[in-house]
């Protein structure tokens, strides 16, 4: 098997393609940011809600990550929020958490979640949603 030009390598890289992942929990935050680097996107972290916000305010990204349980600001919060800032409203935002009842699920699409996961997932999934969501499947 003849490995990939890099030209080919660098195609499927996307690093104009921002994510925003906020979680609390750093071992959580760093398989994230592995798995969707790994995927060619570029990733930024937030360690709470209020961070989150402010990180979604001045670097708009393309997609955001909240988990559920965060201290200060929760992921709920933090998507309400988001949905009422116009600069930022429109950026699809995934709810990451182990909170899997039918009420949690619900709690999250009616604060404006495009997308609902529960933990523990697959990482891969969590880059194919990005990938769909974003148009930049393989």
């Amino acid at each position: 098997m003849t490995p990939a030009p890099l030209s080919e390598i660098a195609a499927c890289r996307r690093p104009d393609v921002h994510i925003l992942f906020a979680d609390d929990d750093p071992g959580m935050r760093a398989l994230v940011v592995i798995n969707l680097e790994a995927e060619g996107f570029e990733v930024t972290t937030a360690e709470d809600g209020f961070s989150a916000l402010e990180k979604a305010e001045r670097l708009h990204p393309d997609l955001i990550v909240l988990d559920v349980m965060m201290p200060g600001r929760d992921g709920l919060d933090v998507l309400q929020e988001l949905r009422k800032r116009p600069a930022v409203a429109e950026i699809p935002v995934v709810l990451l958490t182990a909170k899997a009842t039918d009420a949690d699920v619900w709690e999250g699409w009616k604060a404006g979640a495009d997308y609902y996961m529960t933990k523990p997932f697959k990482p891969e999934d969590l880059a194919n949603f990005a990938h769909n969501i974003l148009g930049t499947a393989k």
